[in-house]
């Protein structure tokens, strides 16, 4: 077992573990945590707690010190200070022309870097705008690029499940998501119930796939033809997670419908029927240049 503290950096935000040592802390306190980039200030989310030797990725970075009255008026002017270098750096790109959009600034918190936070179409001769910033705020200056998914993991929101959103709560990293995983979800291919807040395809599209996989990979297609009890017929429908198909014959009088457990039917003819009716057919350009622009975002 290992004694660790959940601390989180921003909010809405990840929640990572550190090494307390003998530093008592509860949730709700500041304390000041040792981090790849330096030292930083953040919240206790966990207080001191056990947990198993697997949960931990080792080894854990420390707690230095609970935050004292001194680092928590630092932090205050450290804000303010963002607020200005958000100000001053919009100037500087409009001189500059720059076809940019700066999103955020951070201030490290020993003052030893500011990073701004921007998102473009393609890339950005940026070198004359860190000399400018960089004669302003006496420090050493970094300009990041982020894609429009972290853009608003920064910003925060909710989904329109009315939950936190998933990137700024828990997600690590953002996984390919496609238009075949909301097909095979028989999802509506509306941009406007299948994209996020970042107009990029939904993460949570991901989550069930796998087990959609596997039950569609004991169904037949839409399309098919199958032989039942009823004699042969086209499966018109099919409820995946129930696996259940939708069978259509055909009569004197016409067309019947009739339901078959997976089980009950033998695929005679496994044929694909395109399913996209007139709506989704013209949303569907729309949702491939979503899915387009997020892998070209997944790549840089």
């Amino acid at each position: 077992m290992k004694t660790i503290v959940g601390i989180r950096f921003k909010k809405p935000g990840k929640i990572y573990f550190f090494d307390p040592g003998d530093i008592k802390l509860e949730s709700k306190d500041f304390a000041i945590v040792d981090t790849t980039s330096g030292p930083e200030y953040a919240q206790v989310e966990i207080a001191n707690k056990q947990i198993p030797d697997e949960r931990v990725i080792t080894p854990l970075r420390k707690v230095i010190r609970r935050a004292t009255r001194r680092d928590m008026k630092h932090y205050e002017e450290k804000k303010k200070k963002e607020k200005e270098a958000f100000k001053i750096a919009i100037e500087k790109i409009k001189e500059h022309k720059l076809d940019m959009n700066l999103t955020d600034v951070e201030y490290k918190f020993d003052d030893s870097k500011v990073i701004f936070y921007f998102t473009a179409n393609g890339r950005i001769d940026f070198r004359e705008l860190v000399k400018d910033l960089a004669s302003i705020f006496k420090t050493r200056i970094e300009l990041r690029q982020i894609g429009v998914r972290d853009e608003v993991r920064r910003i925060g929101g909710n989904g329109v499940c009315g939950r936190e959103l998933c990137c700024c709560s828990f997600l690590n990293k953002f996984d390919a998501v496609s238009i075949k995983m909301a097909k095979e979800q028989n999802l509506s291919l509306n941009p406007s119930k299948i994209s996020g807040n970042c107009g990029r395809l939904m993460c949570c599209l991901r989550y069930e796939q796998e087990a959609y996989e596997e039950k569609l990979s004991k169904l037949p297609k839409v399309g098919a033809i199958v032989k039942t009890e009823e004699g042969e017929g086209t499966v018109d429908g099919i409820e995946t997670l129930k696996e259940v198909v939708r069978v259509k014959f055909k009569d004197k009088e016409g067309y019947y419908y009739k339901k078959y457990k997976a089980e009950e039917v033998k695929i005679i003819k496994n044929i694909e029927k395109e399913q996209l009716d007139e709506e989704e057919r013209q949303n569907l350009k729309e949702l491939q240049e979503m899915e387009k622009l997020s892998k070209q975002e997944d790549n840089e």
